[in-house]
């Protein structure tokens, strides 16, 4: 079984209540959490070479979601990153998937289907 204490999942939300709910779900799961206010903040904190997935929101005052995920990927091209949102926009999505994301996950989602999100990032895709 792997050690999920060893995995650090990243947040960043500029919305407060969304940063503790993903903190507390990913801390009940046994990752270690580290949550950002802005996309800004998490580049400039050093923690990107130590994170093993990141969760972002696609609206952010500054830079956006999917900004991010487009410098995550130039810096940490295998690192996965699943976006949520509050907005239901399938364009947005889609762009999304096709850039890289590993999931896109809309507001309100369920705990379970974050970690399960979270598991498949970290794991994988099963072999077929």
């Amino acid at each position: 079984m792997e050690d999920v204490a060893k995995h650090i999942v990243v947040g960043v939300d500029d919305d407060y209540r969304v940063r503790e709910s993903l903190a507390s779900l990913v801390e009940s799961a046994g990752y270690i959490s580290s949550i950002f206010p802005s996309a800004e903040e998490f580049l400039q904190s050093g923690t990107l070479p130590s994170a093993a997935c990141v969760i972002t929101d696609v609206r952010m005052p500054g830079m956006d979601g999917l900004e991010l995920a487009r410098r995550i990927r130039s810096h940490s091209p295998k690192l996965p990153v699943i976006l949520i949102s509050a907005h239901y926009d399938n364009d947005v999505r889609q762009r999304a998937l096709d850039e890289g994301a590993i999931d896109f996950l809309y507001k309100p989602f369920d705990g379970v289907e974050l970690l399960d999100a979270i598991h498949g990032a970290l794991t994988g895709p099963p072999d077929s």
